[in-house]
């Protein structure tokens, strides 16, 4: 499909996104409720370090950076995109959406609450719409932690914020062994496979 924003160019530019943006509210914007055509893709990768590259260099303008985080949409498809009321572009993410930076804890046991504070500044509660999940790697064992944030986009744990996780975990038996994991807003988040860490 031609891109009609720039005269038919197989790229998007910033300036043609910056352009689509300009007549949308600012803040909060729906893109889950936004329903435009694919068309096309960008040449903007997120990096697994959270820092954002359009073309080869890097965005520097965290402004810039946090306006196309929030239309940012990730689809049943597993593509992630950004989204305006008339056009989906296609992008490319290394490893996670954004870098959860900070977690800030409130309570204890089963009435813990935590809060992660992004990259980009944003707060989110996990709990049942904000899960915290750990994918290990088979071989090695390597933990990569993650929350959720909105939609289906995520956030990769910086190395200091899992730690604070594994040094708040608690022990509970499951049928597959002992599992360790956190609390938050009532509910339970295995932080790796039962019995790792026993083993």
């Amino acid at each position: 499909m031609e891109n009609p924003l720039n005269g038919g160019k197989s790229q998007f530019s910033l300036q043609d996104l910056l352009a689509a943006l300009k007549d949308t509210e600012a803040g909060e914007r729906p893109v889950e409720r936004w329903n435009p055509d694919h068309c096309g893709e960008m040449d903007l990768v997120i990096k697994s370090d959270g820092s954002w590259w359009h073309e080869g260099s890097p965005i520097n303008r965290k402004g810039l950076i946090s306006l196309f985080a929030s239309v940012l949409r990730k689809d049943e498809d597993g593509e992630t995109y950004l989204v305006t009321p008339v056009e989906k572009i296609a992008i490319q993410v290394e490893h996670a959406h954004f870098i959860a930076t900070r977690v800030d804890v409130q309570g204890e046991g089963e009435e813990q609450r935590l809060f992660f504070t992004t990259n980009l500044d944003d707060v989110v509660e996990a709990g049942a719409q904000h899960p915290i999940w750990v994918e290990t790697n088979s071989e090695t064992l390597e933990p990569s932690p993650f929350v959720r944030v909105r939609g289906r986009l995520q956030a990769a744990m910086a190395r200091p914020v899992f730690y604070e996780l594994v040094e708040l975990a608690v022990e509970r038996e499951t049928v597959d062994g002992p599992q360790l994991g956190v609390w938050a807003n009532g509910e339970f988040f295995a932080l790796g496979p039962a019995g790792i860490h026993a083993a």
